[in-house]
C-alpha cells in the first residue's frame, strides 16, 4: 500500500518524503489544477527541482492537471501535460477526457490517474477509464462508504487510490456549482468553493454571522465551533426549523479502517492536504507511515495507537469527537455510512480573524500553517510578528517587505 502524500511547496514536498511518503502529489502554478491558491503549487523551476528531489530519495511524484480546460484554453492544458511529463512525473492526475486522450496517445509510458474530479463512482465509470485510456488508477470520491470502496476493489481491474485524511467534501467531486452560482467564481479553476473576497464575518446581536457574497450561511453563539464559509455547510430555516439542511461539516480520518482497506487491496491512501503547511504534511506523513507499516506487519491486531490520534486530531479541522463509523446525514434524514470517523470545526475565532484579514490585506501570499498560527486560539498580526521575532530562519521564507503583515522590520538579535 502506498502512502500518498500532498505538497503544496517544495519545504512540503522534502517533509513528506523525510517522514515516510511513498509518493508525493503536487500541482502546477496555473487553473490547471484543483488547489490554484496564490503562492501555493510549482513553477517549471520548482518542478525540476521537485522531480530531482523526489527521484535521488527513490520515491514517485504525481502531477494533478486535473481541472476541466476551457474552450478557449485547450492549449495551456496540454502545455501543462507536456511539461510534466517532458520534466520526469511518475504519474498525471487528469479528469478531462481530452487531457486523457492526449496523455495516453503521447505518453503512454507514463501512468494515467483519473482524479476525484471525474468523479468515478461505479464500475461501469472505472471500466470506461480503463478500456479507453488504459488508466493506472483511479483515485474515488470521499462521499464513497467503505462498503461500496470494497464492492469496487472486487470488481474492478483497475488499481484503487483513496482519500484517508484530512478535508471531506460532502458533494460527488467534480459535480458541485453552489458557490459559481452564488459568486460567479468556479472552484473547478479558482482553488476555493469560498474565495476571500466573497467571505465576510460580521458580530451582530444574534451572534457572529458568516456571508458569501452578503448570503447568510451561518450564525453562531460564543462557544459555538464554526465550519468553513460554504454553502454546503451552513445552517438554514427550513419549515421553521434551523439544521445543516445539506449535511453537518465533517472531516476524514479513517486509520482505524486501515486493515479492511488494506485486505481489500487499496493500492494508495491518500493524504488530503495541499493547501496545508510542511508541519501538517510531517506529522500527519509520520503518524501514516508507522501506521502503515504496523499494520502490514499484524493486520489482525492492529490498532491505531493513541497518539496517533491524538496528532491526527490537533492536524484536523479541530476537536475530535468519539470515534463512529457513522454520522447523521441531517436532522430528519437517513444515516449515511462515512468511510473513516469524522472530525469536527475549525474555532470561529481563527476563521472569523484570517478571512477578515485575508479579505483586506494587500498580501501577495497568505502562508497558513502551525508555525504562525494556532487553531487553539485566535492568532493576531502582532503575535505573527513577535514569532516572527524569534526565528530568523522562519521569518525570512514567511515575510517579505512588501507585505503590509510583515512590513516592520524584524530585529533578529532577539
Amino acid at each position: 500500500m502506498e502512502l500518498l502524500c500532498p505538497a503544496g511547496n517544495l519545504p512540503a514536498l522534502k517533509a513528506a518524503i523525510e517522514n515516510g511518503a511513498d509518493a508525493v502529489y503536487i500541482g502546477l502554478k496555473d487553473d490547471t489544477n484543483a488547489r490554484h491558491f496564490a503562492g501555493l503549487n510549482f513553477t517549471e523551476k520548482k518542478l525540476q527541482e521537485a522531480v530531482s528531489f523526489v527521484h535521488q530519495h527513490r520515491r514517485k511524484l504525481h502531477i494533478a492537471i486535473n481541472t476541466f480546460a476551457h474552450p478557449d484554453g485547450y492549449a495551456r492544458w496540454q502545455r501543462a501535460v507536456d511539461m510534466a511529463a517532458q520534466l520526469g512525473a511518475d504519474a498525471l492526475i487528469l479528469a478531462d477526457l481530452a487531457m486523457l486522450e492526449y496523455a495516453a496517445e503521447r505518453y503512454p509510458h507514463i501512468e494515467r490517474h483519473v482524479s476525484v474530479q471525474a468523479s468515478a463512482t461505479n464500475e461501469e465509470a472505472i471500466n470506461f477509464y480503463h478500456r479507453h485510456f488504459d488508466v493506472a488508477r483511479v483515485v474515488l470520491p470521499r462521499v464513497l462508504s467503505i462498503h461500496q470502496v470494497k464492492q469496487l476493489a472486487r470488481v474492478t481491474p483497475v488499481s484503487l487510490e483513496v482519500f484517508a485524511f484530512g478535508s471531506l467534501c460532502i458533494m460527488s467531486e467534480g459535480r458541485c456549482y453552489l458557490s459559481s452560482y452564488l459568486t460567479g467564481e468556479s472552484p473547478n479553476t479558482v482553488g476555493a468553493c469560498s474565495p476571500a473576497r466573497f467571505v465576510r464575518w460580521q458580530q451582530t446581536p444574534q451572534g457572529l454571522e458568516s456571508r458569501l457574497n452578503e448570503v447568510l450561511i451561518d450564525r453562531y453563539q460564543d462557544g459555538e465551533n464554526a465550519g468553513y464559509p460554504t454553502l454546503c455547510k451552513g445552517r438554514y430555516l427550513v419549515d421553521g426549523e434551523r439544521y445543516h439542511a445539506l449535511e453537518e461539516p465533517t472531516s476524514l480520518n479513517t486509520l482505524e479502517l486501515l486493515p479492511e482497506l488494506m485486505a481489500a487491496n487499496i493500492a494508495s491512501v491518500k493524504i488530503e492536504g495541499r493547501q496545508r503547511s510542511p508541519a501538517y504534511v510531517s506529522q500527519v506523513a509520520k503518524v501514516w507511515r508507522q501506521a502503515i507499516d504496523r499494520c502490514k506487519a499484524d493486520p489482525q491486531n492492529f490498532i491505531p495507537q493513541s497518539a496517533w490520534m491524538e496528532t491526527l486530531g490537533s492536524m484536523s479541522e479541530a476537536r475530535r469527537p468519539p470515534l463512529a463509523r457513522i454520522t447523521v446525514n441531517a436532522v430528519r434524514r437517513a444515516m449515511k455510512y462515512s468511510l473513516g470517523p469524522v472530525l469536527w470545526y475549525w474555532p470561529k475565532e481563527t476563521l472569523e480573524d484570517f478571512y477578515q484579514q485575508a479579505a483586506t490585506s494587500s498580501a501577495d501570499v497568505i502562508y497558513l500553517g502551525e508555525a504562525i498560527c494556532s487553531k487553539r486560539r485566535a492568532t493576531k498580526v502582532g503575535d505573527w510578528l513577535e514569532m516572527a521575532n524569534r526565528s530568523p530562519e522562519v521569518a525570512s521564507r514567511l515575510c517579505s517587505p512588501r507585505w503590509r503583515w510583515c512590513r516592520h522590520p524584524l530585529n533578529w538579535a532577539n
